[in-house]
């Protein structure tokens, strides 16, 4: 087995063929992009736990830390049954891509355990995080690595977590993960911001391209987790029409629109959208297919590929989920006019969020609300703006300059700090 053959898996290839398109682009320094293409570091723990029937079983856990030049590593930890080293290399990989265009001081990681946790009972799921946790803890801290929510994961595992660390120094450390509650130094609008802030994407491509958002404005959303849900409401909120929704067993569609507080009651109810009364039955697949003005693919990675990128009929996709689009399809929806805000730049409001939560840990001062999410619009709208212009300088596509502003950034920075040794 070659040393890299760990990080060969598709998902990680295409990410290193969209790094090698920017950097080509840019006339990157090949010794900045040569180092760009490989973590610094991976760990893979064994996650023994004692399960409630009283057996003992063995999950595997991983963190991953991309690259630090910029601070200490950011990214979130996933519960997930397709969890595996090759996945969260490239989630670490698009974390520091995301933090160096958005200009944070942070660096970019990534961590996960292959497991089901809608499978698991809440003490299962804590014996698991605090094992996780301890096995892991060389390498988090407020200023080595610092967690935050994920797929599968949510508040309460960051409490565990950082409680868990917390118990192993001997005194509260708040700032070891971010997304976390409240009462024990969460930040306000942490919960929406990642949704909160593809809105404010949405906002100002709609901006850019001439386009109205309003009662005519139709919306689909597939994946009603907590980005889709959020980037729905907010959607509605300023007066458009959200005419599809879904979740991991299927979606749901009313082409006059669909009423989200009933749809939140049914789903309250039921654990599911499927059977929503005042809609039809959509599949996922069928989703990303229906005509509708923004499209917001918020579920998991590679669902737009060269097989229905022709199919898909909006005038915004606007990227939720990490890595929803492969990079077959990147090229079919750009010849074919479709606006693309990328991931690293459509969901990089968690990101921001969390900068700001272990900002006001540091500092121990906390701020509204509305000021939290006054910052996040400042620096969603600038960020696109500069990375608007970067497309139009190089004439490429808007994740081929996004990538390029975060290499920007980056390759400024490591060629100041040098080559040690």
């Amino acid at each position: 087995m070659s040393e890299f053959e760990l990080y060969t898996g598709p998902l990680y290839q295409n990410a290193l063929r969209r790094l090698d398109l920017a950097a080509e682009t840019m006339k990157l320094d090949p010794n900045v992009a040569g180092r760009l293409k490989y973590p610094k570091r991976a760990l893979v723990v064994s996650v023994p736990v004692r399960m409630d029937d009283g057996h003992i079983k063995v999950f595997t856990g991983y963190r991953v830390q991309h690259n630090m030049t910029l601070g200490p590593g950011k990214g979130g930890i996933r519960y997930h049954p397709a969890v595996t080293l090759s996945e969260i290399a490239t989630f670490a990989m698009m974390m520091t891509l995301k933090c160096a265009l958005f200009q944070l001081p942070l660096g970019g990681a990534k961590g996960g355990i292959r497991c089901n946790p809608h499978k698991m009972s809440r003490g299962e799921k804590q014996r698991m995080t605090r094992r996780f946790t301890s096995e892991i803890s060389n390498l988090i801290g407020p200023d080595k690595d610092i967690p935050a929510p994920d797929i599968g994961t949510d508040e309460q595992v960051m409490a565990w977590m950082m409680d868990t660390y917390s118990q192993e120094v001997g005194f509260a450390i708040p700032g070891v993960v971010t997304g976390k509650p409240i009462v024990i130094g969460g930040t306000l609008g942490r919960t929406e911001a990642t949704g909160r802030g593809v809105v404010y994407t949405i906002m100002e491509a709609a901006k850019h391209l001439n386009l109205n958002l309003d009662e005519s404005t139709t919306v689909v959303v597939q994946g009603f987790g907590n980005v889709g849900s959020s980037a729905a409401r907010k959607m509605a909120k300023i007066g458009c029409r959200i005419t599809a929704i879904s979740d991991e067993n299927g979606g749901i569609y009313n082409a006059k629109g669909l009423n989200l507080e009933k749809v939140h009651a049914h789903l309250q109810e039921k654990k599911a959208l499927m059977g929503f009364s005042e809609a039809d039955a959509v599949s996922n697949e069928a989703l990303l297919e229906l005509p509708c003005d923004v499209l917001i693919p918020a579920a998991v990675e590679e669902q737009i590929t060269i097989k229905n990128a022709h199919k898909i009929q909006c005038k915004i996709l606007a990227e939720g989920a990490n890595i929803p689009t492969t990079f077959e399809a990147d090229q079919v929806l750009f010849d074919r006019g479709i606006f693309v805000i990328p991931d690293i730049l459509a969901n990089a409001g968690g990101v921001t969020v969390s900068y700001f939560e272990w900002v006001q840990g540091l500092q121990k001062y906390f701020w509204t609300e509305k000021e939290v999410n006054t910052k996040l619009f400042e620096i969603m709208s600038t960020t696109f703006q500069k990375v608007l212009e970067i497309q139009k300088q190089y004439k490429c596509n808007m994740r081929i300059a996004a990538i390029i502003g975060a290499l920007q950034q980056l390759g400024r920075a490591m060629l100041v700090r040098g080559f040690y040794p």
